[in-house]
């Protein structure tokens, strides 16, 4: 199962800790992490294994929308910053649209990451 992983700079922490406190799960379930560029960054820096596209900014949100869109990621996990400015929000709203579009469970912080992670 793949599940997309993204950040906004100032969640990558808690995302590198949300993954490592479920690191039990995403072992024994056989999941397999994609990212984009800085967040991939990130994890992979903690020991985590990650399939690294472009940063956000210059793509990467659009690089994940496109596997939800071709079904291949069945998951996605976007910590966002709710008070910071960024200025590809269209790109963030394209990704949690097409999640919509193409039913495919959508966390966009850490409670809501922990209701998913424990349904797989």
């Amino acid at each position: 199962m793949e599940i997309a992983i993204i950040a906004h700079d100032g969640k990558k922490a808690e995302m590198v800790s949300f993954l490592m406190a479920h690191l039990d799960i995403l072992k024994n379930k056989n999941i397999e992490l994609v990212s984009t560029g800085t967040t991939g960054t990130h994890v992979e820096k903690a020991g985590l294994t990650t399939t690294r596209f472009n940063s956000g900014p210059i793509g990467g949100d659009a690089e994940i929308a496109a596997r939800v869109v071709q079904g291949i990621t069945k998951m996605v996990f976007f910590f966002r910053d709710p008070l910071g400015k960024h200025p590809h929000e269209p790109d963030v709203a394209m990704l949690m649209r097409l999640c919509d579009v193409h039913n495919v469970p959508l966390a966009t912080n850490p409670a809501s990451a922990e209701l998913l992670i424990r349904s797989i």
